[in-house]
């Protein structure tokens, strides 16, 4: 994945001036190493992360979110410091802690922030056991990289190609030859998940999001008056 990703850059971002790749810990890096390695760009460490804060993309509430990306990662000043830096990350869901770490890399001092995922842009929420947020959520649904890459603040955004993507998984098998990529472009492997089905479950989720909302106002109100 971090190959094709490199292939992405020498042919269409050349004009990039990247002075160091880092990644985002701890899924990313095999990723990054790879794409550091094929370009001949220097591989840097540049967050420590705080072992105690969970996945950030699947905490219930917005501002939960954005709270633990600050608390799960620390940025070395050292390591950004007047630097062009290309971070690299394996997703972006809803796009809650890419913006973060563009931030916390342009605050530790980083002159310019590029941003590469290794996927594709999630587009389509997962049914297959995944709790993945609705298309509304998704930072990627309705909206074009450039779109994208202004709401994350990067200075420039790099996504890997869906055909990449299929290509660099069957190198671990050949003899696959179809994927689940219902994510990226909503095809489903069942055939059964229609646009009208995906309503039905944003429904349902939304009405249980407003249930325990109503439930956690209404405890607090309890323990106020008590």
């Amino acid at each position: 994945m971090g190959e094709r990703l490199a292939d992405k850059i020498q042919q269409q971002y050349a004009h990039l001036d990247i002075d160091v790749v880092i990644p985002i810990p701890d899924t990313s890096r095999p990723s990054a190493l790879q794409l550091a390695n094929k370009l001949g760009l220097t591989y840097r460490e540049g967050f420590i992360k705080n072992r105690y804060i969970g996945r950030t993309f699947i905490m219930p509430g917005q501002a939960i979110r954005g709270k633990s990306v600050r608390q799960k990662l620390n940025a070395m000043a050292v390591e950004f410091k007047g630097k062009n830096v290309l971070l690299v990350d394996d997703s972006i869901v809803r796009g809650t802690t890419s913006r973060q770490i563009v931030q916390m890399a342009r605050e530790a001092g980083a002159r310019k922030v590029f941003f590469a995922s290794a996927a594709p842009p999630v587009r389509f929420p997962n049914v297959y056991g995944i709790d993945m947020p609705t298309r509304a959520e998704l930072l990627a649904t309705g909206r074009t990289d450039e779109q994208i890459r202004r709401e994350i603040g990067a200075d420039a955004l790099i996504y890997q190609d869906l055909d990449a993507l299929i290509e660099a998984v069957r190198e671990c098998n050949p003899e696959i030859q179809e994927f689940d990529t219902s994510c990226f472009n909503g095809e489903y492997v069942t055939g059964d998940v229609t646009p009208a089905y995906l309503d039905r479950l944003e429904h349902q989720r939304e009405t249980a999001s407003e249930g325990d909302a109503g439930t956690s106002r209404q405890l607090d109100l309890n323990l106020r008056s008590a």
